[in-house]
């Protein structure tokens, strides 16, 4: 049985989440592993997505994600919210297929006033196809980048000002015709390096294999691998991140809770998988774990009610007038402290912390410091 509410602390719970999101794991997941295992990870900035995922994938490096991408281990597309996420390519169509439809009623608005009709995306769905057969045909490149779609989309008569082209190309991935594939070619022959964005493909031939799910079991799979990988959190907490409507959700409940835990907390019920609840008996870890995780982390956002992590006076330090955009964030014991910068010198790039009252302590100030040459090294490597 879960303790009492009473002998429960916002810190415990924000640790048990730690771990729910494999961010105190000793061992490390290969990098398809740990995006599956949390099911969606946020990612409209892929460098933050990166580093997102190497904090759950320790012992790799940003190039092992970018290769993910690359070979499709890994893909990224707009499943929820109209947000880039990263997740397994077997799963895509069947989340989008739980979440379009609502995505489109909310965008039918924007659209009317873009003049963006079914039947222009029904064309540019065909202008991609041909694009990509050209490309592929004349010098085997995958797929097309934004800017060679726009470009045949405005031969075709669709203009793309206006935020047109990108609400055209997100149409078509949310109605599973096309998803983001390999990386795009830097565009320097020779440098080595990988470009700053992906190619867009046509989805079947980027995913040949999809799972096939209900909108019922689809949406109780959604919900139990959330609470899995992002419990203790709130039937309202999935609602919001996966934009399933509440009934639904709450219907959802009713099939996977016997698979779950229970955590009532200061008047609410909190659920989360059974291995993790275990540690309530156990011990939960990571009181002394410090951790730079990156902007956009799905530790903070992935949450409607972020207060048990953060104190309500210090998010506006995270995401600056509340504008969308979440800043980097440390977090201590399993409370988000303070926030961090990159700062690039030449051709060193180091860490800085901003705590939110004083100095870190020595021992925090060590750990930061292990975390930013940890991040150091993945992003170069």
């Amino acid at each position: 049985m879960p303790p009492a509410s009473s002998s429960l602390t916002p810190r415990v719970m924000g640790r048990l989440r730690l771990v729910s999101h494999g961010l105190l794991a000793d061992g490390s997941r290969p990098v398809p592993d740990a995006v599956r295992w949390m099911a969606c990870i946020q990612a409209q900035d892929l460098g933050s997505a990166l580093w997102a995922v190497g904090q759950r994938s320790r012992g790799t490096t940003a190039s092992d994600v970018r290769a993910a991408l690359d070979s499709g281990a890994v893909v990224r597309s707009w499943p929820m919210r109209g947000t880039l996420h990263l997740l397994a390519p077997e799963d895509l169509r069947w989340i989008l297929a739980i979440t379009s439809g609502r995505l489109m009623k909310v965008v039918a608005g924007r659209h009317r006033e873009l003049d963006i009709t079914p039947e222009d995306i029904s064309h540019c769905r065909d202008i991609a196809f041909k694009t990509c057969e050209a490309l592929k045909a004349g010098d085997g490149t995958p797929g097309a980048t934004r800017e060679q779609l726009f470009a045949a989309f405005e031969d075709a008569g669709q203009i793309t000002k206006a935020q047109r082209g990108i609400h055209l190309v997100a149409s078509l991935c949310q109605r599973a015709w096309l998803v983001q594939g390999p990386m795009a070619a830097s565009g320097k022959p020779g440098n080595g390096k990988p470009g700053a964005q992906q190619l867009f493909v046509p989805f079947d031939d980027w995913i040949p294999n999809s799972r096939s799910l209900g909108r019922e079991e689809g949406i109780a799979e959604l919900m139990f691998r959330y609470f899995r990988s992002h419990g203790p959190a709130t039937v309202r907490d999935f609602s919001w991140w996966s934009q399933v409507p509440l009934t639904e959700a709450r219907g959802a409940l009713t099939v996977i809770r016997e698979q779950l835990v229970e955590l009532p907390f200061e008047g609410t019920s909190y659920w989360l998988s059974p291995e993790v609840a275990q540690l309530l008996d156990d011990g939960v870890p990571g009181s002394r774990t410090l951790l730079a995780l990156p902007g956009f982390d799905e530790f903070l956002l992935g949450y409607q009610d972020r207060s048990l992590v953060l104190v309500p006076e210090y998010a506006g330090l995270v995401v600056p007038g509340n504008n969308g955009i979440f800043r980097r964030m440390i977090v201590s014991g399993g409370e988000v402290v303070g926030t961090w910068s990159r700062t690039v010198t030449g051709k060193t790039v180091s860490a800085t912390p901003e705590p939110f009252t004083g100095k870190l302590s020595p021992a925090a100030q060590r750990s930061f410091e292990a975390q930013g040459r940890a991040y150091v090294r993945f992003m170069a490597g």
